[in-house]
């Protein structure tokens, strides 16, 4: 099995060299849909979320309002500090779990948005960084994901710069390119990645 990181700043395409990925063959571990799941209604997580914000956070039919929740830890360090205290220990036991199940010669790819922020680097057996200037984030957070500019960017200045996620990458796909190139680029390290899990199986 092959271990793999992968993470990217907000915009720069992540979820569609994922999508790719999985397309290939990979094992997806989306730990942003995991996120969701550790704090549905019902479960501990969700619990602990309100026992540290507040009943504020909830939506009228008693599930977590992200957008709520999302404008109080984005601007604020401390809070967000807080929330991952709590989220980030139910998403790595849900990932064991996940990547315990998959197949002893698969390609197991953890998408992890927060990988260079929390220091996962050295959980993986390498790591995939997406990449994109700022401009090519600004733009499609504005024009695909209908953010204001000023909601775009707090949320980049709270993720980790380019050059630290480019620091921790053992491979980068440079996403400043049009959506018509990534497969090809996509597929030349899905091409790698098979290739080092025959080399090397990890247990």
């Amino acid at each position: 099995m092959l271990k793999v990181g992968l993470t990217g700043g907000i915009g720069a395409g992540k979820s569609e060299v994922s999508r790719l990925l999985v397309e290939h063959g990979a094992v997806l571990i989306d730990a942003d849909r995991i996120a969701r799941e550790v704090v549905a209604p019902g479960t501990a997580g969700l619990a602990a979320v309100v026992e540290a914000f507040g009943e504020d956070v909830l939506a009228a039919d008693g599930s977590l309002d992200r957008p709520k929740l999302g404008s109080i830890v984005f601007a604020d360090p401390d809070r967000l500090a807080v929330l991952n205290s709590i989220v980030h220990p139910l998403v790595g036991a849900r990932s064991r779990e996940l990547e315990e199940a998959a197949a002893e010669d698969a390609v197991v790819v953890h998408d992890v948005p927060l990988l260079t922020e929390n220091g996962l680097a050295p959980l993986y057996d390498l790591v995939v960084v997406v990449d994109a200037g700022p401009e090519t984030q600004l733009d499609r957070l504005v024009r695909l994901r209908g953010m204001t500019e000023e909601d775009a960017r707090a949320r980049m200045a709270a993720q980790a710069t380019r050059e630290q996620r480019r620091e921790i990458a053992d491979i980068v796909i440079d996403n400043d390119v049009p959506l018509e190139e990534l497969p090809r680029r996509v597929k030349d390290v899905w091409d790698e990645l098979v290739r080092r899990a025959h080399e090397a199986p990890s247990a």
